[in-house]
């Protein structure tokens, strides 16, 4: 039985308890998350739990010891195997589970793992990660006779439900990169029953990512899929991160397709099928997604960054389809509303391959715009929210158009910029986009003007 444990304080965060192994993350860790989360797991009345755990070398071992902590809640586990966070979700809805666990350290360094979790259908994230932490300070976890642990495997099925909505009618040639990451045998599955000529690059599972590291809105880490691209005349690449929920997408012409313009896509096709439906992207993205949107004759919605938030934001509103600049992308239209990168790729391409025009070619039909990367700068867990209050305040005083749902993101005639804190690590965040390189460089000049007002050293943008 678990008794009261404490926390690494930086372990728990805004949409997932995620540490250094052997530093801030122990399996007494991974002991006391199970332990914690089937005891809310037990007061919400439910009685078993999902388990599945990335390819990660350190995974095995802190499944083995959240699953223990689960049992002793008196818990059925149903331990669904190596695979994708996704296939953990497909396994909750598909089995009917009344919670999940997935072991994962998603698009982080080798020595970092986590635990992703979902209480019914239903991301566990903000105040209930902070409950949990109390909870296992106390020891005040739930207990009962010893649950049992079943296997459940779902691969086989989770792939034929990501195959079965690919309805192309002209074969085309892909390049795939799971980057060694817990998709790779999902995708060697998955590209089996697809047609066209399909290219895989590290499709092997394993935990210390030997070719590159598995985050797609990284372009460096992106080069080796590019060069499969160019050389194998590929009509596009897909991406993956270390655990299958975020996407990168490459055209044919070896250029990187950010997550809005991959949302943008997407939305043209499901709006088709549901107009005026709302659609949601975070607040990072282009206003060419936004505003595209609106032209396609769906509804924009701007809303706060983060996974768990934004699937949370797709249930209230009956979205058919959300996203964000991450690349982490959600499916409700017939799909569960989660983020999936593989089904994901398997929309994208379906819709490529009913195009009359190359991606290369919807790219380039694209309003153009210049625009910064997601720039991340450091800044006390103390202080950053208070600079955002900072700036809230002299912008209001200003007059200045502000959204603030999350940050702010302002707009003006040269573009808009956006300047917010990150809700999972100690740093500033800032984005700026305008239609050439003169009026961008006004609004860097802008967030930096604020930076230095609040006593901050600005990022090199």
């Amino acid at each position: 039985m678990s008794r009261a444990h404490q926390f690494n304080p930086t372990v728990l965060r805004e949409y997932d308890i995620r540490g250094i192994v052997g530093t801030t993350l122990s399996t007494d860790d991974a002991r006391a998350v199970g332990s914690g989360f089937g005891t809310a797991v037990r007061h919400a009345g439910g009685a078993n739990v999902c388990v599945g755990f990335d390819g990660r070398l350190s995974s095995p071992s802190l499944a083995d010891a959240v699953i223990e902590g689960l049992r002793d809640c008196g818990l059925t586990v149903w331990r669904t195997g190596l695979g994708p966070s996704p296939m953990l979700y497909f396994a909750v809805h598909t089995l009917d589970a009344d919670g999940g666990v997935m072991i994962t350290g998603s698009h982080n360094p080798a020595d970092y793992n986590g635990f992703k979790m979902m209480l019914g259908k239903r991301g566990f994230y903000g105040e209930a990660i902070q409950a949990l932490g109390r909870t296992a300070a106390a020891g005040a976890f739930a207990s009962g006779p010893p649950g049992d642990l079943v296997e459940r495997p779902v691969l086989e099925a989770y792939v034929d439900r990501l195959a079965r909505d690919y309805r192309g009618p002209r074969d085309l040639r892909v390049a795939w990169d799971a980057g060694n990451g817990a998709a790779g045998r999902a995708m060697e599955l998955l590209t089996a029953k697809l047609p066209g000529r399909n290219i895989l690059l590290n499709g092997t599972i394993d935990g210390r990512f030997p070719n590159h590291h598995p985050d797609p809105t990284v372009p460096e880490n992106l080069v080796q899929l590019q060069q499969a691209v160019a050389s194998e005349r590929c009509d596009l690449g897909i991406a993956f991160d270390g655990d299958g929920d975020r996407i990168g997408v490459i055209d044919g012409a070896g250029r990187i397709i950010w997550g809005d313009q991959i949302l943008l896509l997407l939305a043209r096709d499901v709006l088709a099928r549901h107009p005026g439906a709302p659609i949601i992207a975070d607040v990072k993205s282009s206003q060419v997604l936004f505003d595209g949107i609106a032209a396609a004759g769906g509804r924009p919605v701007m809303w706060k960054t983060g996974h768990s938030i934004i699937k949370s934001k797709m249930a209230e509103l009956g979205a058919p389809l959300a996203g964000e600049m991450s690349g982490h992308i959600f499916f409700a239209d017939g799909y569960y509303g989660f983020d999936d990168a593989l089904y994901v790729a398997v929309r994208f391409i379906d819709i490529v391959s009913r195009a009359t025009q190359s991606l290369a070619q919807l790219r380039d039909a694209l309003p153009p715009v210049v625009n910064t990367p997601e720039l991340r700068f450091p800044c006390s867990e103390e202080r950053k929210f208070k600079v955002i209050e900072e700036v809230r305040a002299r912008l209001a005083a200003s007059g200045a158009e502000v959204n603030d749902i999350d940050g702010v993101r302002v707009r003006t005639k040269d573009g808009w910029r956006l300047l917010r804190a990150s809700n999972t690590q100690d740093v500033l965040v800032a984005r700026c986009e305008a239609p050439d390189e003169t009026r961008l460089a006004r609004l860097k000049d802008a967030v930096n003007d604020q930076l230095d007002r609040s006593g901050i050293a600005p990022p090199k943008f």
